[in-house]
């Protein structure tokens, strides 16, 4: 069974009813989510729920040794991840078999996360749980739980290998949401080839944070990388500070008690602040706050606007109500006027364009309350001030998990009113409260979009969530088409656990669990007898008439890097220390840990000394550099088989199997707050070919001599198309940029042809460009509006340049890639 339901409408309760009536059966029951932070909230709720007999515990890489013998012997609730899983129940699945003799669940939650290459491997980890729990005489039910899965039955299906029946229906109340969408402005600074550079998502979601919880909005601000999670939390911190300093100078702490005041707070703003709302502006000092939340008309309800105010004497928070909304009063409405320079979309489902109250209550009456207070001759002070940059924090994993549970504590009761985080706050987390999100560039599906915006409102009240554009094609493509977010299906969840290169090390753990026989085949599918075949001539597996058995003295379970690329692991070493920081899988090597690169480790910043790949080894060192870095690649592909094919417009498309030559050449240095361009370091590294499927067009001779004529450098038209595309394709595959690659030539050695290849950047394909292919009209004309609308004149990193272009983002011919795009689209 598949629960596909949206955010806060009680999936949790419809398995928690009767996965708690098993165990007071006598069953067990077996948790699996993608993150600690969620299976740490599961277990606090459970706690709660004081149920005796109900002996849950978490068994994943924070329980300490001690406690895990008492887990497998006596908690009949069980949460964990596929990590551990995979590394340690299975494979040590005798030490569990009291718990699965009696396991009647397997509850999978936020299923939607199991994606890609880590959702392929996943699905071959659950057909192995689901051997060894045959081995034990028990036959779980899979309840799976999503509130972002597009064809959930289908989905399920495809991931547990089992028939799935499906619950869509969503009749739980909800507040109305209203999402705006914040481009960046363009700045003074000159990257490649002399193109403009926007502002950085991450220094706009900074600003916006420390503003929103200035207005005593609580707030968490979704960042893609742990690095930038902690930037945003440092700089947010430290505007915070410089408010609270100035805050501090102006209104100093009186030494008597106060006397009454005639004046009502409402008519004077520097008597009636109140702690965790945003200072009135100051004529003294203007541009002090440079975020402002204001309410516009064209946001329906909500919009956020930047913009530096004329020296002026502003509204007092009570009379301004973009600042003063407090819980259990009804949010006013007033007009503003936006920054021209920023461009901003506001859609709320059908709700209309007029205030509707976000809380219920009766609105406060400021003359019984706000004057009566200030008229009272004991009166506090004027608040402290310096503990204003406490109200901020960072989260992310890699914290020790007691720090983690602070956190989450703090912002449930409001200690912390602003966090910065990565996604691991994004999965059913109850961190119910907030009243907005920042988003700090695209998260990479629709379904993501969903869940962090989900974050907010889910005590029922209306919320804020504010998607904040990257200097990226698909960021800028979705400001300006809004209608692409809205009112549109979440994207269906791509894996492809056929993939040989993730079923063979699976069907070696598998054997080294319990040897495979003939009647195991099914349960990893159609194409196990042909990848057994292989495993056995490369001597992993031995074939007896028993069946097929490990013959190694290694840990089987080691050959699959789940949340990786496979490949013998690069291990990680401070050069300083010889301390083990952790490993990358070597196919990301070249990209991740090359000399030079910013190596991030638990919240530590490292640069690499020396890459060492016959030694296996990259040595590194700590430091604090205000740079990030971008491997460089040049790769050339050829085609193997073409599986499919149908004609486009004057062209042809196609997909199949392809091979790719790629050599990290080089590697870019962006200094992180606005990420200008610091230089291009050349690297040494050996070419990696890899067997993988791509998506590929095709245009005549006859097709582009038209636009040969009229001046069009075919080459970098092509190259500009190649770089817009891979760009886009995350809005229709749920993949990242970095997931996938691409190639473009003017006339190529295969084809003979003007050629645009995209491919999935996983060995054996991950079914990326398989999705490419099947909505290609969509995601081509989708590219061709991401080029059209930026505002750039030549081409920038918002609609054709790529930070990963190994020849430098040369040539690039923006028009031109715009006119090939109209020719392949064209109707025949």
């Amino acid at each position: 069974m598949i629960i596909s339901t949206g955010t806060a409408s009680g999936k949790s309760l419809a398995y928690l009813t009767p996965a708690v009536a098993s165990c007071l059966d006598g069953g067990t029951i077996l948790y699996l989510t993608p993150t600690k932070a969620l299976a740490a909230d599961q277990l606090r709720g459970l706690r709660e729920l004081r149920i005796t007999q109900l002996r849950a515990a978490c068994f994943d890489g924070d329980t300490p040794f001690e406690e895990r013998t008492w887990v497998r012997q006596h908690a009949n609730y069980v949460l964990t991840n596929p990590d551990m899983l995979h590394r340690s129940i299975l494979p040590r699945h005798a030490q569990w078999s009291s718990f699965f003799r009696r396991l009647r669940m397997v509850v999978i939650d936020e299923c939607h996360g199991y994606r890609g290459v880590f959702g392929s491997h996943v699905a071959q980890i659950l057909r192995r749980l689901r051997r060894v729990c045959a081995r034990y005489g028990s036959r779980p039910t899979f309840l799976l739980a999503s509130a972002t899965a597009s064809e959930p039955g289908a989905f399920g299906m495809r991931l547990t290998g089992l028939e799935m029946d499906e619950v869509t229906v969503d009749a739980s109340p909800k507040g109305s949401t209203t999402i705006a969408l914040w481009e960046p402005p363009l700045t003074e600074l000159r990257g490649e080839g002399g193109a403009p550079v926007r502002r950085t998502a991450t220094a706009e979601a900074a600003d916006l944070l420390a503003d929103l919880v200035l207005a005593d909005v609580r707030t968490l601000a979704f960042v893609r990388s742990r690095r930038g999670a902690e930037t945003v939390a440092l700089t947010a911190r430290a505007k915070l500070a410089d408010v609270a300093f100035s805050l501090s100078t102006r209104h100093p702490r009186p030494s008597t008690p106060r006397r009454p005041n005639p004046t009502p707070p409402e008519s004077d703003p520097t008597l009636n602040h109140q702690p965790g709302t945003a200072e009135p502006a100051d004529t003294t000092q203007p541009g002090l706050l440079e975020t402002d939340l204001t309410t516009q008309p064209g946001l329906l309800e909500t919009d956020l606007t930047t913009h530096h105010r004329p020296p002026a004497r502003a509204t007092p928070p009570e009379a301004d109500p973009a600042l003063s909304h407090q819980p259990g009063t009804a949010e006013p409405t007033g007009p503003a006027t936006p920054e021209p320079s920023r461009t901003t979309s506001g859609l709320s489902g059908t709700t209309p364009a007029v205030s509707t109250s976000k809380h219920e209550g009766p609105a406060t009456d400021p003359a019984s309350e706000s004057s009566l207070r200030w008229a009272l001759p004991d009166a506090p002070a004027q608040p402290d001030w310096t503990d204003l940059p406490n109200k901020i924090a960072a989260y992310r994993a890699g914290y020790l998990a007691e720090d983690r549970r602070i956190l989450e504590k703090a912002l449930r009761s409001g200690t912390i009113m602003g966090l910065a985080t990565t996604n691991a706050l994004e999965l059913g987390v109850d961190v119910s409260g907030l009243d907005a999100v920042l988003i700090a560039g695209w998260p990479g599906t629709r379904a993501s979009l969903w869940q962090q915006a989900g974050r907010a409102g889910r005590d029922g009240q209306d919320a804020l969530a504010v998607l904040i554009a990257r200097d990226d094609p698909l960021d800028t493509y979705l400001v300006h088409h809004p209608q692409a977010l809205f009112g549109q299906p979440v994207e269906a969840i791509v894996l492809d656990p056929d993939n040989p290169y993730v079923l063979g090390p699976h069907l070696c753990a598998a054997a080294a669990e319990i040897p495979l026989t003939d009647d195991d085949l099914p349960i990893f599918g159609t194409t196990t007898s042909t990848v057994l075949d292989d495993l056995v001539s490369q001597g992993l597996l031995r074939r007896r008439p028993a069946g097929w058995f490990w013959t190694k003295r290694e840990r089987a379970t080691d050959l699959a890097d789940i949340r990786g690329g496979g490949g013998a692991p690069i291990q990680v070493v401070e050069s300083s220390t010889g301390r083990l920081l952790g490993s990358v899988d070597e196919p990301s090597a070249h990209t991740t840990v090359h000399t030079g690169a910013v190596y991030l480790h638990q919240g530590e910043t490292f640069l690499v000394e020396l890459l060492d790949l016959e030694a296996g080894v990259a040595l590194v060192s700590s430091a604090t550099p205000d740079f990030t870095t971008f491997a460089r690649d040049i790769t050339d592909i050829s085609i193997l088989a073409t599986q499919r094919s149908h004609p486009l417009g004057p062209g042809t498309l196609h997909f199949g199997e392809v091979e790719v030559t790629r050599q990290v050449v080089s590697y870019l240095k962006r200094r992180l707050q606005s990420g200008e361009m610091l230089g291009d370091e050349p690297l040494d590294l050996p070419p990696r070919t890899l067997r993988t499927r791509a998506v590929w067009w095709t245009l005549p001779a006859s097709a582009v001599a038209p636009l040969a004529e009229a001046g069009i450098d075919l080459g970098g038209a092509a190259h500009a198309a190649e770089h817009a595309s891979i760009g886009l394709l995350p809005l229709f595959a749920t993949c990242d940029r970095w997931d996938i690659g691409g190639v473009s030539t003017e006339l190529h050695a295969d084809t003979g042809l003007l050629t645009v290849f995209v491919y999935d950047g996983h060995e054996g394909g991950a079914g990326f460009a398989e999705r490419g292919y099947a909505r290609a009209a969509e995601w081509l004309t989708a590219t061709r509006e991401a080029i059209t609308s930026c505002e750039c004149e030549r081409g920038c990193p918002s609609c054709i340049q790529s930070p990963k272009c190994g020849n430098g983002n040369e040539p690039l011919d923006k028009r031109g890639a715009v006119r090939l795009l109209n020719t392949l689209l064209s109707p025949q």
